[in-house]
């Protein structure tokens, strides 16, 4: 395995393991939140998949996307599988994107997001993607804690 297959398994992994948490949400407790500051079980999803589809577009355009048209605005929630669905082919196309980098792309390029206070290489901002996935991954079980919900093993 070289770096990049790394980036990507660690990846695929983040996703594997999120989709099981997310899965394990009951339709009832879908729009359950800890207060209301906070997201909903759902909303935590889309976002985390709003999110990637977004970092994919920041990395193709080398910075931040000032003028983002999100293709997840104005969805309504109707259920975890359809999030997934809808985000599937977004998936897809980042997790294809990465066979095009080679590993001296991983520090050569860098992703300047200064709006948001930072510019980072390529390969920091692909970590940061599953690092983002998996914080939220674990807010959610910690939903599902809270919410006296049995929560599935996601180590295995």
């Amino acid at each position: 395995m070289n770096t990049i297959d790394f980036l990507e398994f660690n990846l695929k992994e983040t996703r594997r393991r999120s989709e099981i948490v997310w899965n394990a949400i009951p339709e009832d407790k879908l729009n359950w939140k800890p207060d209301e500051d906070a997201m909903t079980c759902i909303e935590m999803v889309r976002h985390v998949l709003e999110a990637e589809h977004y970092y994919c577009l920041a990395i193709k355009n080398r910075a931040s996307i000032e003028n983002f048209d999100s293709p997840f605005d104005k969805r309504p929630f109707i259920s975890i599988k359809d999030e997934l669905d809808f985000a599937e082919p977004y998936h897809r196309e980042f997790i294809n994107s990465l066979q095009f980098f080679s590993s001296g792309d991983l520090e050569n390029i860098k992703i300047d997001r200064s709006d948001e206070g930072y510019i980072r290489s390529l390969g920091d901002m692909l970590m940061r993607i599953a690092y983002h996935e998996a914080v939220h991954t674990g807010q959610l079980l910690d939903y599902l804690r809270t919410m006296d919900v049995p929560r599935p093993k996601i180590w295995d």
